[in-house]
Parts: structure tokens; sequence; C-alpha cells
């Protein structure tokens, strides 16, 4: 049973989502937040698997929650946004959130993302993080973080890294590489481990910060 907290400061949004999440047979939302502050606190007493968060609400917004709720392990998050070109979104997506989803998201779309985050996977795909880093890194006019921190991979993982951040799947890097999808599988673990990135979306954003890849390079 996959464990649900609701998180947006209208209720009427609470009650749909609630509606489509209580008609799945592996969902149960336990709780529900109008706000960032008790969405922390919920997540903290119910521990749920994931949050299904807002990101524009009073008293605490849902990126700074979205921080917490990941920085303390109490729960996986995933965001909902009004526009898929949202720097809420980008910066939910920093502060480690799974991935993020748009609120009109076809209601199966929403169950999908919601095991899909259970499970461990990022729900956003490469290529739309790349639109965002392009929008709104772009205008930083260069690199947000040491590229040192890149030195603790070999060679291998920061090409492997670079083509994640190009936004090819591992039977693409693969073919690339001309290496078998499992070698690729392995590598691609090890990126994330070493650079403590929770999924692919978070190794994108890393490259664009770093360096590795700059807004408009693909």
């Amino acid at each position: 049973m996959i464990r649900v907290v609701l998180v947006d400061d209208q209720e009427l949004m609470r009650v749909g989502f609630r509606m489509v999440l209580g008609a799945q047979e592996d969902m149960e939302v336990v709780g529900e937040a109008g706000n960032g502050r008790d969405a922390v606190e919920l997540a903290a007493s119910l521990s749920p698997d994931v949050v299904l968060m807002d990101v524009r609400m009073p008293v605490l917004d849902g990126v700074e929650a979205t921080r917490q709720i990941t920085e303390q392990g109490l729960a996986k998050v995933l965001v909902m946004t009004t526009f898929d070109l949202d720097e809420y979104a980008l910066s939910a997506l920093r502060n480690g959130a799974s991935g993020f989803l748009l609120k009109d998201t076809p209601p199966a779309h929403l169950v999908s993302a919601l095991r899909s985050v259970a499970l461990g996977d990022a729900v956003v795909s490469p290529s739309v993080t790349r639109r965002l880093l392009d929008r709104f890194l772009g205008a930083a006019g260069g690199q947000l973080r040491d590229a040192a921190v890149l030195d603790a991979l070999t060679e291998r993982e920061r090409e492997v890294l670079l083509l994640i951040a190009q936004g090819l799947s591992n039977t693409e890097i693969a073919r690339k590489l001309f290496l078998s999808e499992a070698t690729v599988k392995t590598h691609v673990g090890r990126v994330l481990a070493k650079l403590d990135l929770r999924d692919r979306v978070q190794a994108v954003v890393l490259a664009y910060e770093t360096g590795l890849v700059r807004p408009g390079e693909h």
C-alpha cells in the first residue's frame, strides 16, 4: 500500500486528488495539509511514502517544505505546478523533489507517477528538466556549483553523466559508448552514489550547475 499525504491550499484540489487516489487498490491517503509547515509535520508524524505537494502556498511554500522533508528523509515528494516551465518546479527539483506534474495531469498519469516515485524513480524527463535549466540557469551566466565535485568520478562516469544530462536513456548510452546496458546501469548507479544524488533528474541539474553542460548545449 502506497501511503500518500496531499498538500494544497485549495480544499477542492485536495478533494479531487483524494477521490482519484482513493479509488486505487494500492494507495491510501493518510493525511492532508493546506500549507508547507503542516506538510512537514504530517510527513514526520505519519511516515508516508510520497507527499503530493503544491508549491505556492501560505505560511511555508512547497519548495521549502520539500527541502525539509527530503533532507530529513521523511518521504519522497512529487510536486504539482500550474506551468511546465515554472521556476518553482526547478527550485523543487533542486531541493530534492522526485519530479513534478501539471495540476491538469490526467488521473491515470497522476497514479502512474505516484507509483513510480514510491518505487524510487523520477517522473520528470531529462528533456523537460533541460528546458527548465535552459530558461532559468541560462540567465545566471555561469556555473552555480564548484566543478570540483565531479572529481570523484572516473573519466567513464563523467562521460556517462554528460550523456544523462543530454537526455539519453541507458539503452542510448550503451549504444553510443559500445557498452552493455547492464554496464551502463552500473555506471549510472555509481554516478548517483558518488555525487549523493537521488535520481537522474538531479544528475541533470548538477551537470548544469557545475558547468559540465551549459544552457543551449545539447
